[in-house]
């Protein structure tokens, strides 16, 4: 059976914020749709990847022909560097937590590059049914919780952020995805993102632009701003807090680094 997509309104065409949400979202129910074909470990990995990413290819090129796009499943031919617009996009953020079901920490990265800027974006987190976007900036929650809390990897997390939580008697939050470690600040389950192993510039563009949408700090470690649309794509370090946490982190890690 071909997946229909539907077909977007004459305002969510006209629309960045708008159209980004509505193509994290088409992603996500076809992702939904390949989670339910029986596959499973690898197979159901490349087929999320691959299904994702053709579609979206396939809709940025019928909505958005004269933009550039930055997808990590595909080849990186560099025209986005005289681009004036380029779509960012992960087509599955949490490959692993997307083949492991029932899961729901995986999600869809779609952002949109415009002169220097992240001017819209959307993080869906389809077996959530939330997608988070610039057209309708979420609303942070006020705190929850009395100690702070620091989203991290499922696995062992970074010796420093560990260093990092015990400075600031913060507990860690293990979970998938570096877009919803990020939405999870956006969404009071966690109130810091710090991370420094390595990363692309597609795993933080959306969730940076919807943070920074909703009002909260973000930085590399440095505290240096994120910058996307570079000639290397890499992108190894990313902090998303709530504001009154970003002076400890970033103080933090300029005595002890990340090491």
């Amino acid at each position: 059976m071909t997946f229909e997509p539907g077909t977007p309104s004459p305002e969510t065409v006209a629309d960045d914020h708008l159209l980004a949400a509505w193509l994290a979202e088409v992603a996500g129910r076809r992702l939904l749709e390949v989670r339910g074909e029986g596959l499973e470990g690898k197979e159901l990995k490349d087929a999320g990847d691959r299904a994702a990413h053709e579609l979206l290819m396939s809709l940025l090129a019928e909505y958005r022909p004269d933009d550039a796009v930055l997808s990590e499943e595909g080849k990186d031919d560099k025209a986005r560097l005289t681009a004036q617009k380029v779509w960012i996009v992960d087509p599955l953020d949490g490959t692993r937590e997307f083949s492991e079901v029932p899961r729901d920490d995986w999600a869809v990265h779609v952002a949109l590059w415009e002169k220097g800027n992240l001017t819209a974006g959307a993080v869906a987190q389809p077996a959530l049914g939330e997608t988070f976007n610039t057209g309708n900036p979420p609303v942070v929650p006020p705190r929850t919780s009395q100690r702070p809390r620091i989203a991290v990897s499922r696995s062992r997390p970074p010796a420093f952020v560990e260093a990092l939580a015990e400075s600031m008697d913060a507990e860690l939050v293990p979970m998938g995805s570096a877009g919803v470690k990020m939405m999870s600040v956006v969404r009071d389950v966690a109130d810091a993102y710090v991370h420094a192993g390595g990363q692309y510039e597609w795993d933080s563009a959306a969730p940076v632009a919807v943070a920074r949408s909703a009002g909260l700090f973000t930085s590399r470690v440095d505290g240096s701003e994120l910058v996307y649309n570079q000639d290397d794509v890499y992108l190894p370090d990313v902090i998303v807090c709530r504001r009154e946490l970003s002076e400890p982190i970033l103080e933090f890690i300029a005595e002890h680094g990340t090491d």
